[in-house]
Parts: C-alpha cells; structure tokens; sequence
C-alpha cells in the first residue's frame, strides 16, 4: 500500500495516461489519480482522456475551495496542490511548470486531508 503523495510533472496526453495507468499498477486507487494543468478546460480534457480525476472540493475542503473563487489561477492551482499534500515551495515550482504546459499527475494514499509529512510526498519528473 502506498502512504505518501506522489506528483509527476509530464509533457504530453500520452506521457499523462502513461503515468495514470502506472500508479495504478502500483497500486494507488484510480479515484485518488488526479490531474491538472494550467486551465481549468485543459484540466477537465486531460481528465477525461486519462480516466484520471480533478481536484474537487472533496480533497480541497469547502474554505479553500470558497476562497479559490477570489484567487488568481496561479494561487488556486497551489492551494490545489496544497490540499493533496504537496509542500508550499514545491507547490510554486510546480505551477511554474504548469506555465510551461506541462501536465500535472498527482496520486494520494486516501482521501484523508492531512498535514503534511516529509515522508508522505515524492516529487518524480519524466
């Protein structure tokens, strides 16, 4: 069983279903596969063709999901992230990717809204 975050930064569709379908050999549920790119349109396409999720106000909580409404993208595509686990700083270099283009997959443990642990979060690049 797997017990900490895991984000990949990807380049393309194919490069994104490639690493949805891997983290669930691995083991990770499909409904704890996330997805996310820099529109909110591109996000909801990417989902749809990997069979990956979006982040929701399930994951995000019902606060942040609120304030999100007021915040620029940048800031909405961080707390996003933030709410699956994944460290402040990390979180700003990784939506500097997502400026770029780059495809966002993003794979939790559980559901579980957690504090963040060192141990609970691994960063691969492809």
């Amino acid at each position: 069983m797997n017990t900490y975050t895991r984000v990949s930064v990807t380049s393309n569709l194919q490069e994104a279903q490639n690493k949805v379908q891997q983290l669930y050999r691995e083991g990770f549920d499909r409904e704890h596969i996330y997805v996310l790119t820099h529109s909110a349109e591109g996000t909801d396409f990417v989902a749809n063709y990997t069979g990956a999720e979006q982040i929701t106000i399930a994951e995000e909580g019902v606060l942040t999901s609120i304030a999100n409404l007021f915040r620029s993208r940048g800031d909405e595509l961080r707390a996003k992230m933030r709410a699956l686990g994944v460290p402040e700083m990390e979180a700003g270099r990784l939506e500097s990717e997502l400026d770029k283009g780059k495809i966002l997959v993003l794979a939790t443990p559980s559901t579980e809204v957690r504090a963040y642990n060192g141990e609970d979060f691994q960063r691969t690049i492809l």
